[in-house]
């Protein structure tokens, strides 16, 4: 398997990645399960909050793996605090894993249950210079990471995503995506879960604090649907859809999961 084309096939998919990014063998890896009975509440854990600059958003594309949004992170324009973090972190991009149904597609499980898709937002901390010092420091990254389930009351901000798609159909199309404050994606409820671990995506670098969010923002069957229409082909390959893009669980390994939340 070549550098560039790990994925998420029989021949490239993640029992393989390992084979070309030994640290997906970690004992720091992520998703995980977060099983309610081995979480430990700590009254520790502040409030986390999120200032985000609409301005700071600059394109949408399809790379084949995901459907991500970039944001300009050249200085603290757009920052995380609080929680279990110390410092502000730079908020870079946003990306989502989904299934090929409704019933599954989230990386993390909460107690058995499998949303139908999971949203990363990705910060790292500026203390390390650049994002690539960033990825070599237990403390470096920064995810938040927010459940989808389908429901008949979807949240009307999914919307803007999801109405860019069809300009990005293909693996390699990019967008402008402008003027978009990502915050309008959070739920209600600050409560989450918190714990040690990994980019879900090869090199797998275990430099992430999770921050995951217990209550879930709803989307509807035709948004769930919208995602499915991207093709993880180019343009001129036949249309395959992008779907089941999201990693097993990984062994917990003695990390505890500590909850802001009773």
């Amino acid at each position: 398997m070549a550098q560039s084309v790990w994925g998420y096939d029989s021949e490239n998919g993640p029992e393989h990645w390992h084979e070309n990014y030994p640290m997906a063998k970690g004992d720091k890896q992520s998703p995980i399960e977060i099983n309610s009975k081995d979480v430990r509440h700590d009254s520790s854990l502040a409030s986390w909050y999120a200032s985000y600059d609409p301005g700071a958003a600059k394109t949408i594309l399809n790379n084949g793996r995901t459907c991500r949004v970039v944001f300009d992170d050249s200085f603290d324009r757009s920052v995380l605090r609080g929680g279990p973090l110390t410092g502000a972190y730079r908020l870079r991009q946003l990306h989502l894993h989904w299934g090929s149904t409704d019933d599954h597609g989230s990386e993390h499980v909460i107690d058995g249950v499998k949303y139908a898709a999971e949203l990363h937002l990705v910060h790292w901390n500026p203390k390390h210079g650049n994002f690539a010092g960033a990825l070599k420091q237990p403390d470096g990254v920064a995810v938040v990471g927010v459940f989808l389930k389908v429901g008949k009351t979807p949240k009307p901000e999914m919307k803007r995503i999801l109405e860019e798609i069809d300009k990005i159909k293909t693996k390699g199309k990019e967008a402008p995506f402008q003027h978009f404050d990502p915050s309008i994606l959070f739920p209600k409820s600050r409560d989450y879960w918190t714990y040690h671990g990994s980019f879900t995506t090869p090199p797998c670098e275990e430099c992430i604090t999770w921050i995951l969010l217990r209550e879930p923002i709803e989307v509807s069957p035709d948004q769930m649907a919208r995602l499915r229409s991207l093709s993880k082909n180019g343009e001129n390959e036949p249309m395959c859809p992008l779907v089941d893009n999201w990693r097993p669980l990984q062994p917990v390994k003695g990390r505890i999961v500590r909850a802001s939340f009773k």
